[in-house]
């Protein structure tokens, strides 16, 4: 059996010659171009096995590329490299149909298991799903969300339950709403409950909703967030706070997908997408006996694990851009960051997380006399607004 044929396209020479020896030294003939045309030609020739090309190059864009391989060789894979590290662009790679999205700078051992991968008879092509321009919520080029990016570009075509964990502050919300907002239920309704801000006592009135006389105080038919949630989300934060009772409802609707009402006969079906959240650490609760085991591996289907702030330090000066810019947009002062303020924020620990970073920049914002934040005005604003401790408890997930 001849070796497979690897096709590269990058403008950046150093690139095309480390691919072309690393990929050669394992078997494969690699063809080498630093243009988008050249790839083009070859691939509707017929030549190659495989497509590993950048996003932007001279005399054209990857990403605006991949759907005419795709229709003009649907049995190629291909795998994308770009320094542009978003998640918008890690979706866009997804939606257009690449194999496997990889961050710049990349490991070359995953760059291989990806090739590994896309040229295995197993396994198969992702078929091109509707593209999207909006601006997603979340920020950062560290590794730590790249690695989050990835996980959620392959969610977004999916139904998968979806578990989310992180400390407090995270952005634990965002990521379930950007999971909704581009999927494939995104005309559908996204509906969040927080277990945590309930009365326990409520809580299986609030999800499942409950019929006129159900209980004292029911004086009228109430729909449950199950049923304001059919062809969309359901987004169950902090799940951790959960009752036991509740949790036994819960893990019957999602195993046989439907429920009724507090003091309803009517089986009603559950038609919507599980995401669940929290910053506890949820198989603790599994041992101390407060959190179903069954219920646990029902919704972890799909783990995405949210880094702390101070896990991602190098995404602190884009995001805390990203807030003064949404300030000024919302009406209060511009302000900008000077090199010293910059330093300042790296520094920290953040234990409040990227709330806490968005709470300070808003503050400044609207009270710093001055059109330039220093170093300065950024210790004193942490030292009078992070209370004396502000460490969560012991069955928080803190760095682990």
């Amino acid at each position: 059996m001849s070796a497979a044929t690897i096709l590269v396209a990058d403008d950046d020479r150093a690139i095309r010659t480390v691919l072309s020896e690393a990929l050669g030294r394992l078997g494969y003939e690699v063809r080498a171009t630093g243009d988008a045309a050249t790839l083009w030609t070859w691939a509707v020739r017929g030549d190659g096995d495989l497509v590993i090309t950048d996003v932007v190059m001279p005399d054209g864009d990857g990403l605006e590329l991949l759907p005419r391989l795709r229709k003009a060789r649907p049995e190629m894979r291909v795998i994308v490299m770009s320094a542009k590290n978003t998640l918008m662009t890690a979706v866009r790679a997804q939606e257009r149909g690449a194999f496997e999205y990889l961050p710049k700078p990349f490991d070359l051992s995953q760059l291989v298991d990806a090739v590994g991968r896309a040229l295995s008879p197993a396994a198969a092509a992702n078929p091109p799903a509707a593209e999207g321009e909006e601006q997603l919520p979340l920020i950062g080029r560290s590794p730590a969300m790249q690695d989050v990016y990835r996980v959620m570009a392959r969610l977004m075509p999916t139904d998968l339950t979806v578990m989310i964990t992180g400390e407090s502050g995270t952005g634990k919300e965002l990521v379930a709403r950007a999971l909704h907002d581009f999927g494939r239920r995104r005309t559908g309704p996204f509906v969040a409950l927080n277990m945590a801000a309930i009365p326990r006592e409520l809580v299986e009135s609030e999800l499942f909703g409950h019929e006129k006389g159900a209980f004292t105080g029911a004086a009228q038919r109430q729909a449950g967030r199950f049923e304001q949630a059919q062809g969309g989300t359901l987004f169950l934060d902090e799940i951790g706070d959960m009752p036991l009772d509740a949790q036994t409802r819960l893990l019957r609707v999602l195993q046989e997908g439907e429920f009724r009402t507090v003091g309803g006969r009517e089986t009603r079906r559950a038609d919507v997408r599980i995401i669940a959240a929290t910053h506890r650490d949820l198989r603790q609760l599994v041992r101390r006996g407060t959190f179903r085991e069954d219920l646990f591996y029902r919704l972890n289907v799909v783990p995405v694990r949210l880094p702390p702030l101070r896990e991602r330090r190098e995404d602190v000066p884009a995001l805390a851009r990203h807030f003064l810019q949404r300030a000024a947009d919302g009406g209060l002062p511009r302000k900008s960051l000077e090199a010293d303020a910059v330093d300042a924020l790296a520094a920290e620990a953040w234990p409040g997380n990227v709330r806490e970073l968005e709470n300070l920049m808003v503050r400044l914002a609207a009270l710093h006399p001055a059109d330039a934040i220093d170093g300065a005005a950024i210790r004193a604003a942490l030292g009078g607004g992070r209370p004396a401790s502000a460490r969560e408890g012991d069955e928080n997930l803190g760095a682990a």
